[in-house]
């Protein structure tokens, strides 16, 4: 007899914050609420998003996760506006989404609204023309012709970035660490974090928190990943158990049996690492399915059970409302 999705809701309670060691943040009990700016409101900027932070933090929001606010490249890109995952300059802002100065004042507002802001941080790639080809090539993979190459072939509008070159990791930490320092923002979510190496998170995560306390969340699954620093990692594997339940393929005793095993290696890593559950994020949203379609009438049980079991609850960018809508990434 399956077991009922609902009866598991309160049956795993979040599990305390342990105490944080010095430049870590104490997150526990948090949610965080990924903004996509582009597509948050209809003008798709820093000023007009500003007017939702008020709501949002009623919702009971406490971080803002910060879709890139960098310049996107215009060589190679997809689409008509391109992907905010192909950075052409890590210490600018996008003038699409506004001014440096209207980014301060979202940061600030955000922050004396009571939530930390962290921004989307690509270390991995860039663009094929951000700064860095012209003024330190060196800084990237060279191909068999000696010029730029994508990490991956499906990402042909960006390039890989090698960090064998000592001066790529120095130039990424303090690009960072500006952020940091220039704008007061509390951390980072680190796109494709587990293509970096493992040596340049080490260094960047105790170099950035020499400047404040700082939450790091890598967009990865791989446990040594909080081995190296990181708090938090992507709950995908929820996500996955989550999706067969909807299709009738597993019940409630999967997702037990899931979280149990992964709470278990992640004890291992550290005892204050966890994963960040979701139901919808940019990439399923807009590749695959709402979190609506994707898991019908028992996506407000789903909804319930990320705020329910031990983790930290992330809403994206309209899910409150019901979003209903694929975002064009592109």
């Amino acid at each position: 007899m399956r077991t009922p999705l609902i009866a598991l809701c309160g049956a795993l309670s979040a599990a305390p914050s342990d105490a944080m060691p010095n430049g870590f943040i104490d997150t526990g009990g948090m949610t965080l609420y990924q903004v996509n700016i582009r597509q948050h409101t209809p003008e798709g900027t820093f000023e007009a998003f500003r007017a939702h932070i008020p709501r949002i933090a009623d919702l009971g929001a406490d971080i803002l996760w910060l879709m890139p606010v960098h310049p996107i490249g215009e060589e190679r890109r997809l689409g008509t506006l391109g992907s905010p995952y192909a950075a052409s300059d890590y210490l600018a802002v996008n003038p699409e989404f506004g001014t440096e100065d209207d980014l301060r004042r979202l940061i600030e507002d955000a922050q004396e609204a009571g939530m930390l802001v962290i921004l989307d941080w690509v270390a991995n790639h860039t663009s094929w023309d951000h700064v860095w080809t012209r003024s330190h090539p060196r800084r990237f993979t060279a191909g068999a012709d000696g010029g730029f190459v994508p990490p991956i072939p499906e990402w042909g509008d960006v390039i890989d970035l090698d960090f064998s070159h000592p001066d790529t990791e120095t130039a990424m930490v303090e690009a960072m660490a500006y952020w940091v320092r220039e704008f007061g923002v509390d951390g980072f979510r680190c796109d494709a974090a587990a293509k970096v190496p493992d040596e340049f998170w080490e260094r960047a995560i105790v170099e950035l928190r020499q400047h404040r306390p700082v939450f790091m969340f890598a967009e990865a699954w791989e446990v040594r990943m909080h081995e190296i620093g990181f708090e938090a990692s992507y709950g995908w594997g929820l996500g996955g158990v989550l999706i067969a339940v909807a299709n009738d393929e597993a019940d409630a005793s999967d997702v037990r049996r899931h979280l149990e095993d992964d709470l278990a290696a992640l004890e291992r890593a550290w005892t204050g690492a966890f994963r960040v559950h979701f139901l919808s994020n940019h990439d399923w949203n807009s590749w695959e399915e709402t979190a609506i379609d994707r898991f019908g009438p028992m996506w407000e049980a789903a909804t319930v059970l990320t705020f329910t079991v031990p983790g930290m609850p992330m809403i994206y960018n309209g899910q409150e409302a019901g979003l209903d809508a694929r975002l064009e990434f592109f």
